[in-house]
Formats: structure tokens, sequence, C-alpha cells
């Protein structure tokens, strides 16, 4: 059978299938392919039938090319098998290459080595040409299937037809008291894909998005305001469009690159390309950078440059701005803008990346700004004031925040101590008869007394707390501060210098 499987002729056809079937899956999701071989000679003689179709994946040195054999052997295998043959330390340096998303080494042949107590998350296509049945074939699988990021699940790709063992291994699994579906039809996939697909239609109904296709990158790029417009108009439409062009980028990648898939491909990029620009969020609310790398590469439209798709400026149709956001011109442009639910998504989300640098250096600053910020989103999304009424509170928002920056030089005092000059409920009527001098110097003396007692580690013992709190609230008895409005305020300062020892400690 080894000869059989082995057969030139055979493996010829076996690579091109290979290639073909494994850039169809690139193109749809990132990630990695591992080919079982039946043999160690079939293993080194199907790599060469690829390396002859791609020469580019090929390369001598460990650390670079696309494609590598990993198998044992020795000294006395022949000639042309030695460069596949390789210690435990290199070996162990290719597996962390294949583990890493990012490297460039994306295809391994093996035939036993891997297929037990290996782990690449990112390894998504398993061709099996070997014959394999109950817990040999279950580890295998095990080794493809694992959930990643936007990688829904893995997908086998079976040469020899192992159907009716897998079924036998599933037997096996459930009677041990193995629970949840393992495997599923790519035709089941498929129809999955499409009924998500029709979901994802009915949320674009009367859009035309037919110059993603034709257009060109810029033109395609200019679609993104009008169509984030259109979802944002409906009722709950962003969370539905997130929701729908997920699931539908999941089935998608299973079945991928059944015929199907292929036809509405320039579709799915399209309705990703919207989600993407939907989810970019300021740095508030982002999720881990790979995650967000990782979505823009699931972007199937390769003509669309992922700088632009996730640009938020580029995709609202703004210049982007020199000066800061909340810059009158900046602020004159977003009122301007034809799409006013989009302006609305803008603000909100550049207003909260604005709150989380106040967050890092005032407290109150940015509590404040986020209850009223919180205030004006909630009435929008209550439908109790239009777009265009929200697009001017928010506005306004932006020019108090930028107004309330300023305030220290007016006052004469640096960053820190504004901090700690707002910490002391400095609008409350009992303490603005102290008058801004005395209110002024007790900011001043807590910026010079906290950052000489603050250490790396004192938000975690209570003792050097303990202590602190003690100065503070000398320093606010020393300066006639009104006692009932001391222990809020020395609350405050503390949190406040929580806050910036972090800044001071680095």
């Amino acid at each position: 059978m080894e000869a059989v499987v082995g057969a030139g002729n055979r493996l010829k056809l076996v690579a091109q299938d290979i290639v073909d079937h494994f850039e169809q899956r690139l193109e749809a999701l990132d990630g990695k392919a591992m080919v079982v071989c039946m043999s160690r000679r079939i293993c080194i003689d199907l790599y060469r039938e690829l390396v002859r179709l791609r020469p580019d994946w090929h390369h001598e040195d460990d650390d670079k090319g696309r494609l590598k054999v990993v198998m044992t052997g020795s000294a006395s295998d022949p000639p042309e098998w030695q460069p596949h043959i390789r210690n435990k330390p290199r070996r162990e340096a290719l597996a962390n290459r294949f583990r890493d998303p990012g490297n460039s080494f994306c295809m391994v042949l093996v035939r036993d080595m891997w297929l037990t107590g290996f782990d690449a998350p990112s390894l998504h296509t398993m061709y099996v040409d070997k014959p394999m049945r109950g817990h040999g074939l279950m580890q295998a699988i095990a080794r493809v299937n694992r959930v990643f990021q936007d990688k829904p699940g893995g997908l086998v790709v079976d040469y020899l037809g192992l159907a009716h063992e897998l079924k036998r291994a599933l037997a096996t699994y459930t009677e041990s008291g193995g629970t949840g579906r393992t495997s599923l039809d790519q035709a089941e996939a498929v129809a999955v894909m499409l009924e998500k697909y029709e979901v994802c239609r009915g949320l674009f109904h009367g859009f035309d998005w037919s110059g993603w296709i034709t257009g060109t990158p810029a033109e395609r790029l200019g679609l993104l305001p009008a169509a984030q417009e259109h979802v944002l108009a409906q009722e709950n439409g962003k969370d539905r469009c997130m929701q729908a062009v997920l699931e539908l980028s999941q089935a998608f990648a299973l079945a991928v690159p059944h015929e199907e898939a292929l036809r509405i491909r320039d579709d799915v990029a399209f309705f990703q390309a919207v989600r993407v620009v939907l989810a970019k969020r300021a740095k508030a609310d982002a999720r881990p950078e790979e995650e967000l790398d990782h979505a823009v590469r699931q972007i199937i439209s390769r003509a669309v440059s992922s700088e632009g798709v996730i640009d938020i400026f580029a995709a609202a149709g703004l210049e982007k701005p020199d000066l800061s956001i909340l810059s009158d011109e900046f602020l004159a442009e977003v009122r301007g803008m034809p799409q006013r639910n989009l302006a609305v998504e803008l603000l909100q989300k550049l207003l909260k990346g604005e709150l989380v640098i106040r967050r890092r250096k005032n407290v109150v600053q940015a509590r404040s700004f986020a209850e009223m910020l919180e205030q004006t989103l909630r009435r929008y999304q209550n439908r109790a004031i239009e777009a265009a009424q929200v697009i001017e509170e928010l506005i306004l928002l932006a020019k108090d925040m930028r107004a309330a920056a300023e305030r220290g030089e007016e006052l004469g005092l640096s960053e820190d101590e504004l901090a700690f000059y707002d910490a002391l409920e400095t609008n409350d009527s009992a303490v603005r008869v102290l008058g801004d001098e005395t209110l002024r110097t007790i900011a001043r003396e807590l910026v010079e007394t906290v950052r000489g007692n603050v250490t790396i580690d004192w938000t975690l013992r209570e003792t050097v707390r303990a202590q602190l709190r003690v100065l503070v609230k000398r320093i606010l008895r020393k300066h006639g501060y009104p006692p009932d409005k001391q222990e809020k305020a020395t609350r405050t300062v503390l949190e406040q210098a929580e806050v910036l020892s972090v800044g001071w400690a680095a």
C-alpha cells in the first residue's frame, strides 16, 4: 500500500491539490497546515513535488522557508534525506517557529512526529494521506481543531477515505464519556454559511455595494462610510451586524474552498471590511493587538490595504488631523459629515479614547466627563434625541474637555497639581470659601508630599497608605479645609495619588 500511496504520478496530483487548496484557504483564514504522510520516503518525495510547484517555499536554513519535513532519522539514511533529519534542539526550534502565528513557516510534512502532544493553535488544515484509526486518529485530529482567535475550528482533508475509521473512533470516544459534537461534514458548513450570508444581505438591503467588486481600492474604501451609516441607522444595527458577520466569517472559514464559498467571497470581504471598521475601538476598549491584527488579516479582499480599512478617519471620509482631535477645525469637519449616525459613532470613540488618557492623569476630571458622555449617549440610544442634536452635544463636550485641559495654565498649576486641585472638590461652596490661592497651595503641597512618600508597591502596603492618609489630612487641617469634607477629599486624593504614582514610578 505504501508503494501505491507513494507512486510518483499520484504524489504529483496530491501536491497540486494541496497547493491549490491551501492557497485558497489562506485567502480566507491566515494559519498553518500539516500534511500527514504514510512513510518518511513519501514525506521527502512529496516535499520535492511541492517545492517543484512553489520553489519559494523552500529554504535550506531552519529559520527560513515556508515548508519543512519533520522526522527522525540516522546517518545510515540516504544522503538526499539528510537535510531533513535534525537533532532534538533543531526540531524544537522548528516547533517554535510553527507555533508562532506570525512566522512564515506555514506547512509541515510529518509521519508520526507532532501528531500527539504538539500544540499549534493557528494550525487550521490537516491533509491526511496515511491510514489511521482509533486513538491515533483522534489524537491527530486534535492537533487541528483548536479554536484560535477568529478560527472557528479545523479542516481535515482526507485522501484515503478515513470516514469509517473516524466514525468508529468517535463511537469509542462517546462510549468513554466524551460529549459534544466533534466533527461535521463540509456540506453542513456550506449550508450554515449560506444561511448567515442571507442574514448579512438582509442587513444591507437597499444598499448598493457592487462597487466593492469593480472599483479601485480608493473607491472601495469610499463605500465604507455610507455602509456604516446604513447599519447604524437601523435598530440595534451595529450589534446585529457584528454578530451576523462574525458567524458568516466562521462558517466561511470552514467552507472555503468550496465553490459556493468562492462564489460569495467578494461579498464576504465587504461584510468583513464593514465589521472591522465598526469594531475598531479607541484604546479604552481595544482587544489585544494580535487579535486586531488577525481581524485585519481576515479581510479576504487583498486589494484593500489593511491600514486603509481600519483607519477610522479615512473610513469616515475625513482628513487625518495634524492637530488634536478636539481642535475646532476637526470638530467642524465632523459636524459637516453627511452620515450623521457615523459622526456620532466617530465622536463617541474619540472621546472615549481621550477619557482613557485623562483617567491616567486626572481621575476627577475623567469621571465627570465620562458621566456626561454616558448620559448623552444613553439619551441617543433611547431615541430621546436625534443624531444631529447628539453631535452638537458631543462637540460641546469635546470643547469642554479641551478647556479643562487648559485650566492648569490659567491657575498657574502643573498637570499633577491640577489633578489634586480638582480632587479637593473645588466646586463645593464650603470649599470655595478658602479661595483659589489657598486651594492652589494645598494642591502644590499634596503633590510634593505624595511624590516624596509613594513607593512602587505603596498601593499594596496598608501601612504606607495609612501614613500617606495621615499626611494628607494634616495638610488639609493646616489650611482650614472644611472638617466635614476632609474624609471624602482624602479618599479622592489617595485615588489620584495611586494613578499618578504609576507614571512617577515609570
